[in-house]
């Protein structure tokens, strides 16, 4: 029996995880086999340890599990691995035990990998299809080196909402539910009038929470109706995203600096970690796969006027040595071809439409002095300061690549491409 049957028949005993769980249809596009939901499992109900599966011999367990997420490495067939941790609880310790993060393994398999760094070995890709008529943005990983693909591992979404002072983005784990109220929301994009400053929020703290602004007034939207507790509330600062004012554009292309407040600058150092990750932290494991539902905080997140922004944004300013320095991202500057007369950009064949949203982002912190020179003949390593961490760029009508690496997470770099969409009154 192969170990793919072993799924299907565990699937099949308990008759909880049917195929149509893992399948999500989008208005407007056509229904693949990759259009599943990492969240898929949020609303299962959990099994009772009663079953010949539960009392698997651990060591046999382990060669099992072992061996079926060796064998299925990539979506569609990964749900299999999932399947096996929603059996029981032993499963899900065994399968948290051998499925790696995907800042080592380069695989995003559970709800929880959504919020943990990617690869260090190199990008994940996947690609962001926009619908103008919905304002909405759909996040897919790709699943093969094709640009103008339709079928993708769906991963997060996103609604554009635009209010009097702001401009407000909900990200939601559910491809049609985008809403603050909804179990699947996990945080939120917000702008200034002018699309020009932009701040992540995420429903979970950061590792230091120090540079979060004191409560203000609290949305009285949200807080109009009765919330379910599951649903998480919290709405810490993780991220702010500044463009340069360019009129006209008679500066050149955009110029955007990022301001990681939840990954520190040694991060991208030899032997640096980004503290506080979802995986690590001490809840147990099975409230990833409830749609990653954080525990309840109070709402700060506050209203976008001037001065309320520049208090949001000065915080992290203050000048405390013993505080680690936030990772800073830049835009990697283009140079101008002479005979194609534009800015240009070698995004390696994953971008293939100019557009001024277009854009890589690397580390702006100062690269720290060189080693000794390199033996003759040998190619000195790239420096991760000169790595491209985020590039997006625009292959087709309405759908956009986005690649990312250590130390961003799909969720931060979703949100950063986000914000190259908004319309910048004062940077075009």
């Amino acid at each position: 029996m192969s170990f793919r049957s072993i799924a299907r028949d565990i699937r099949d005993s308990f008759g909880s995880l049917s195929r149509r769980n893992f399948d999500v249809r989008l208005s407007g596009h056509h229904r693949g086999k990759s259009h599943g939901s990492l969240h898929d499992l949020s609303d299962q109900p959990i099994v009772i340890q009663n079953s010949r599966w539960a009392n698997l011999q651990p060591e046999l367990l382990y060669d099992v599990i072992r061996r079926l997420e060796e064998s299925e490495s990539t979506w569609p067939a990964r749900k299999h691995v999932v399947a096996c941790a929603a059996v029981c609880r032993s499963w899900r310790s065994m399968c948290q035990e051998i499925v790696k993060i995907p800042e080592l393994s380069g695989k995003l398999t559970f709800p929880v990998s959504l919020k943990q760094p990617g690869s260090r070995d190199g990008t994940i890709q996947c690609f962001i299809k926009r619908d103008k008529s919905n304002l909405t943005y759909h996040l897919f990983l790709c699943l093969s080196p094709a640009l103008l693909v339709e079928n993708g591992k769906f991963l997060l979404s996103a609604k554009r909402t635009r209010r009097t002072t702001c401009t407000e983005y909900i990200i939601s784990m559910d491809a049609d539910n985008i809403s603050r109220s909804s179990s699947t929301y996990i945080g939120k994009l917000r702008s200034n009038f002018l699309g020009t400053k932009f701040i992540i929020f995420d429903t979970q703290p950061p590792h230091n929470c120090s540079h979060i602004a004191p409560p203000g007034r609290t949305s009285r939207r949200f807080y109009s109706k009765k919330v379910s507790p599951k649903v998480p509330t919290g709405s810490y600062s993780i991220s702010q995203i500044s463009y340069e004012l360019n009129v006209l554009g008679t500066r050149g292309p955009r110029r955007m600096n990022c301001t990681m407040h939840s990954i520190p600058a040694s991060s991208i150092e030899p032997g640096g970690v980004v503290p506080g990750q979802p995986e690590l932290l001490s809840r147990p494991l099975e409230d990833s796969f409830r749609s990653i539902s954080f525990s309840k905080a109070l709402d700060i997140s506050t209203e976008f006027s001037s001065s309320r922004f520049s208090d949001i944004a000065g915080i992290s300013n203050s000048d405390d040595d013993s505080k680690p320095r936030p990772l800073v991202l830049k835009n990697k500057s283009p140079r101008w071809h002479e005979q194609l007369q534009c800015w240009c950009l070698n995004f390696r064949g994953r971008v293939t439409v100019a557009s001024v949203k277009n854009f890589q982002l690397i580390a702006a912190t100062q690269a720290p002095p060189p080693p000794t020179a390199p033996p003759a003949g040998s190619q000195p390593a790239q420096s991760d300061h000169d790595k491209v961490i985020l590039q997006f760029g625009k292959v087709g009508k309405d759908i956009f690549t986005m690649d990312y690496r250590y130390p961003l997470s799909a969720f931060q770099a979703f949100a950063i491409c986000l914000s190259s969409f908004d319309t910048k009154l004062a940077c075009e």
